[in-house]
């Protein structure tokens, strides 16, 4: 399995509206929030950061294509995505329906399990 991480900024003041919205997928948007992750190929896991910077969020998704299953997440047209790049949209300031220059918003440029990557 391979991995991807990205990082987001919670807006200003948008870190109890973000704790409203993991609340849902965690309480009743479950099983549409796994279910459109399980069509992509793709487990996520969403770490809260406190910096001095404000509060970040931290957020892993693997699968054996991470960058396919996150081009699959966003750009998925029903209900549920809907709704989710709207909140994501809201609290972060990010809006993830647009084309990303590379494809991934992230780069992989250390990893100790393999030769050393180039970061260009």
């Amino acid at each position: 399995m391979a991995l991807n991480a990205v990082v987001f900024p919670i807006l200003p003041g948008k870190t109890a509206e973000w704790h409203a919205f993991i609340g849902e997928l965690n309480g009743a948007r479950r099983s549409e929030f796994v279910e459109s992750r399980r069509r992509a190929g793709a487990v996520e896991r969403t770490y809260l950061q406190s910096t001095p910077m404000g509060d970040l969020v931290i957020v892993t998704i693997e699968g054996e294509d991470p960058q396919r299953s996150f081009g699959q997440i966003v750009s998925a047209r029903d209900a549920f995505t809907t709704w989710f790049l709207e909140r994501v949209k809201a609290i972060h300031g990010v809006d993830l329906s647009a084309p990303m220059p590379d494809g991934s918003p992230s780069k992989l440029v250390v990893d100790t399990s393999k030769v050393a990557v180039l970061a260009r």
